[in-house]
């Protein structure tokens, strides 16, 4: 694998068109996977030679945006959740190169992440095009991964309120972004707590219906969340059996989602076999 990176960094630094098709089709390459566990044991090398490819090129957006997008996938999936620590490590990581993509894209983004709710909000009305949307999703989901990663300090957890202005952004511009995963995310937001606490169960439940529409039966991780974020939260059983359920008819195989959709039949097989348990 060492000596495959070494001939891969040559080529790609020397040739600029496979520079520039590099993220692309590194990113397609593993979500058109189906098997977790070579993608498992195989992306560590991978993130650290797209690594060396940001530092090589600083300046280039797609660099940057696979970065965040690898960076935030392999710490979500395939960190277990008792290795804190890198969890942060690797969520802090993509944040950092999400913001870096989108002061690279418009130098009017750079510090975006500073400004409070009030200040953030006034400042995203300048980006409302098509074209502003992956540097807008990127910087919401790496934020919003970052904040979950980071769920003990609750000064970066007093971040959500921003991480979720920036992704009704998105849903603003382009609700089926991703097919819905932007929306998703607004609605594990809105699922953390239950309703008794001050949870927004109701606004939870839209976010995710609007998200399965979205994402029309291949982007099966939304039945996953819905389920155990939302459904166990407010303890409906009937609702997050019959989400598993159709998880494990739907066809995994779509174009840029097999590798998500694979691990999502994983987790609904997971979670249905302890549903009695748990209800």
């Amino acid at each position: 694998m060492r000596l495959l990176i070494s001939v891969l960094l040559s080529v790609f630094v020397t040739t600029g068109c496979a520079v520039s098709k590099l993220p692309n089709n590194l990113s397609q390459a593993i979500v058109n996977s189906d098997d977790l566990t070579t993608v498992k044991d195989g992306l560590p090398s991978y993130l650290l030679m797209v690594d060396a490819l940001t530092l090589t090129y600083p300046k280039s957006e797609s660099m940057h945006l696979t970065a965040a997008t690898l960076n935030g996938a392999y710490g979500g999936v395939f960190v277990p959740a008792s290795d804190t620590e890198r969890k942060k490590r690797l969520a802090e990581k993509a944040l950092d190169h999400a913001k870096t993509a989108f002061c690279l894209y418009d130098k009017n983004a750079c510090g975006i992440a500073q400004l409070n709710g009030v200040e953030l909000n006034q400042a995203l009305a300048e980006w409302d095009d098509e074209d502003d949307v992956p540097y807008l999703y990127a910087l919401g989901t790496a934020w919003a991964s970052y904040i979950q990663a980071n769920s003990d300090d609750w000064l970066v957890v007093a971040q959500l309120g921003q991480a979720e202005t920036v992704l009704k952004q998105v849903v603003a511009i382009d609700p089926s972004h991703e097919k819905g995963t932007a929306l998703l995310y607004l609605g594990v937001m809105n699922s953390i707590l239950p309703p008794s606490l001050g949870g927004k169960a109701d606004l939870a439940k839209d976010y995710y219906e609007r998200a399965l529409e979205a994402g029309a039966e291949q982007n099966l991780i939304i039945y996953v969340y819905y389920a155990s974020n939302y459904a166990r939260l407010i303890f409906d059983q009937s609702l997050h059996d019959s989400l598993l359920k159709e998880v494990l008819t739907l066809d995994p195989y779509v174009e840029g989602y097999t590798l998500q959709n694979v691990y999502a039949k994983q987790q609904a097989a997971e979670l249905l076999a302890s549903s009695n348990e748990y209800f």
